[in-house]
């Protein structure tokens, strides 16, 4: 199991060779994202032919909801992080949302969660 962060989903979208490599080398069975990185990938669209591609792009993925115990979690992060390290609230909410699942986080910008303790980033 492995939670993709927006960047990815961006790249698989595009058809990044190496983010296929690297899935593939994963060797997970299932893919989640949580609903708000499924919030931003569709705010991407530009018309409604591309968000009509983008809903069937992200329908090959389990979109996780914010439950009131990853809220918990989001508040804490944010408490805990915004004037040290300035987590963007989708970053905040998706690290969150890795962290509740103890699932990894497979991200292009490690610098926005490597400073989250007990989150496991790809």
């Amino acid at each position: 199991m492995v939670i993709f962060d927006t960047n990815i989903l961006i790249e698989l979208y595009h058809g990044n060779p190496q983010i296929k490599t690297k899935i593939e080398v994963l060797e997970a069975e299932t893919f989640y994202v949580s609903s708000i990185t499924a919030a931003e990938f569709l705010v991407g669209a530009r018309d409604k032919v591309e968000f009509s591609r983008v809903e069937k792009h992200l329908a090959k993925y389990n979109v996780i909801p914010i439950t009131p115990d990853i809220s918990e979690i989001f508040l804490s992060l944010f408490k805990t992080y915004s004037l040290s390290h300035r987590p963007g609230i989708a970053d905040a909410l998706i690290a969150a949302t890795a962290l509740y699942y103890q699932i990894p986080l497979f991200n292009l910008n490690k610098k926005h969660f490597q400073f989250i303790p007990g989150i496991e980033l790809i």
